[in-house]
């Protein structure tokens, strides 16, 4: 509001204005119960549910100010948060990138604030064609997600598919996911689909998409703002007319920070009018989150167990990597998937492979039958960084996000169970 005023024109009512801003944060953030956010020497990507009295208002234009003599100001993004059924719920999120101070222990505090100025936000969504819709940073593609069908030629036309995301891109642009591979056509960039989908007595195959597809229904929310971007989005799983399951999808989308990118993938799904069994490939596991990394060189896939140049089936983790050489990307990229602490059956079984994909295998080789009308949750991150990484590295971004995971206003301390 300042940009054109010299040192001469800086008047009365200025120093007004700014005055009446200090006492606008001052009052804002007494309004609301602090944010503890567990001290961390990495950057914390976190997402809490905002203060129920925060009310209506813009996604933009607020600050978590920290409790202390050299605390940050961190501006935030506040977007609709998806209520039990994973459709969007009256309650709204926070998210925001909490970078580590020096000295910081135990808990740190902060209050949410409203800011006197908004500053531009980073983050837009602009359509790519009637079928995609693309996320960018500061003009740096992010990622497509994919809502119409994709069809390729030369590929046979049952390869068809919708609601997905391709490309992800690294930090530095490069292409991290591939689509319609000719080892496996059916693969498509990041995608969740079992090749187990039990309903009564049909047998359908979600993987392969076979007697089943997944249709885009209605967009659920699309928010960005300097804290992160957030995208929701409402599917259903039909077997020709017939809808056998709701699928919501959330992507939360963090700034780049010290060399990486958290992004957050929310599944609900629901299954209609009859209980699902969901299973996944026999002597293998996979079937769940599935993450298809595009053509490269010098592959290293590393886990908990270390780094191997052995396949993993059927093996039980909280976390993998696959670091490689991408075309285009100046030095190794690569990504990461975390498994949230709530996740069911943690931690889950995975298949890895180093032709370039890491399947969650959730629930495994061994069937699980849901209920119909009660929403299955998984939650995941996927950490995209620069350069290559260790098991040291991703041991400490892991923690990282289980710290975030902890982040929790005071008022909810108090609550009953």
């Amino acid at each position: 509001m300042f940009r054109a005023l010299s040192v001469s024109c800086f008047s009365a009512a200025a120093c007004l204005t700014l005055l009446m801003s200090s006492v606008e944060i001052s009052q804002s953030a007494s309004a609301f119960a602090p944010l503890g956010v567990p001290a961390s020497e990495q950057t914390l990507s976190i997402c809490v549910s905002a203060p129920e009295e925060l009310g209506a208002g813009p996604g933009s234009g607020w600050l978590l100010v920290e409790a202390a003599p050299d605390g940050a100001r961190i501006s935030v993004t506040l977007a609709p948060a998806p209520d039990r059924s994973g459709a969007a719920g009256k309650g709204r999120q926070v998210l925001a990138n909490v970078p580590p101070r020096a000295g910081a222990k135990g808990e740190r505090s902060f209050r949410l604030s409203r800011a006197p100025n908004v500053p531009p936000a980073a983050f837009q969504f602009t359509a790519v064609s009637s079928n995609s819709l693309r996320l960018s940073d500061g003009g740096r593609p992010v990622l497509v997600y994919n809502h119409g069908v994709l069809h390729k030629d030369g590929v046979p036309a049952d390869r068809a598919r919708s609601t997905y995301v391709h490309p992800l891109f690294g930090l530095d642009g490069e292409v991290l996911t591939d689509d319609f591979p000719k080892d496996h056509y059916h693969h498509r960039g990041l995608f969740w689909a079992w090749p187990h989908v039990l309903v009564g007595t049909n047998h359908y195959d979600l993987w392969m998409i076979k007697g089943i597809e997944q249709r885009f229904e209605r967009w659920l929310a699309r928010e960005a703002g300097p804290g992160g971007a957030v995208l929701g989005v409402e599917n259903g799983w039909y077997a020709g007319k017939r809808k056998l399951v709701k699928e919501c999808v959330w992507l939360r989308v963090f700034p780049a920070s010290d060399g990486a990118r958290a992004v957050d993938v929310e599944l609900v799904l629901t299954p209609q009018d009859q209980p699902i069994s969901l299973a996944g490939a026999e002597g293998k596991s996979y079937g769940g989150l599935t993450l298809r990394f595009a053509p490269r060189t010098n592959t290293v896939i590393t886990t908990p167990l270390g780094s191997s140049a052995e396949d993993l089936p059927m093996t039980r983790l909280a976390w993998a990597d696959l670091t490689a050489a991408f075309s285009g990307a100046p030095a190794a990229s690569g990504a990461a998937i975390f498994i949230a602490p709530d996740h069911p059956d943690y931690p889950p079984m995975w298949l890895t492979r180093h032709y370039g994909v890491l399947c969650v295998g959730w629930p495994g080789i061994d069937a699980q039958k849901f209920p119909a009308g009660e929403p299955i949750r998984c939650r995941y991150r996927v950490w995209l960084h620069r350069g290559a990484t260790g098991k040291p590295v991703l041991e400490q971004a892991y923690a990282a996000y289980l710290a975030a995971e902890k982040s929790t206003w005071a008022t909810s301390r108090t609550k009953a169970p």
